[in-house]
């Protein structure tokens, strides 16, 4: 009897520590407020990694809610430079299209707050890009003054992620 229950405290021990919970996940260093990841110093990638990864966007954030392809650029930046990635190694550029335009507008152009502001502004700062497609844009009568600053316009959604690859950029697929 004994002996099971020391079994069933050590199986129950190891069992807790192998599910990550919501206090295993820390705040980035690129996007301080938003993106939290689960370090893992076991994955460490190698001094000199190079990352220049295009994330496409197309699907809005339900109303009045932050959009979650945003919070995943966030997530990939800080996980990123929290495993050894520099800075400076560090791209990601954000193709957007579709009914994700609207979470790109300022407050005037939407009639309200925009709650995707401040993460898109931290987003910038820490180097990511984001175009929107010219064909949404012209579609949806959306100008170059209606978008957050640091916005661009691009020619296409397709021209973009065309030039991206080009560039040596790689399509995330999640």
């Amino acid at each position: 009897m004994i002996k099971s229950l020391a079994t069933l405290a050590v199986t129950l021990c190891l069992a807790t520590a192998a599910h990550a919970g919501e206090d295993d996940f820390v705040a980035g260093t690129l996007v301080p407020d938003y993106g939290k990841y689960a370090p893992r110093e076991s994955a460490r990638l190698p001094e000199g990694t190079v990352m220049k990864v295009a994330f496409d966007m197309s699907k809005a954030a339900p109303d009045g809610e932050i959009n979650s392809d945003l919070v995943k650029v966030a997530r990939f930046l800080n996980m990123h430079a929290g495993s050894g990635v520099a800075p400076e190694n560090l791209s990601a550029a954000i193709v957007v299209h579709g009914a994700a335009s609207a979470d790109l507008l300022t407050a005037e152009k939407l009639g309200h707050e925009n709650p995707n502001a401040e993460l898109i502004a931290e987003l910038l700062a820490a180097g990511a890009t984001i175009d929107l497609c010219g064909t949404t844009s012209a579609a949806r009568d959306i100008a170059q003054e209606d978008l957050l600053p640091g916005i661009t316009i691009s020619l296409s959604a397709m021209t973009s992620h065309a030039l991206l690859q080009q560039q040596g950029y790689t399509l995330n697929p999640f």
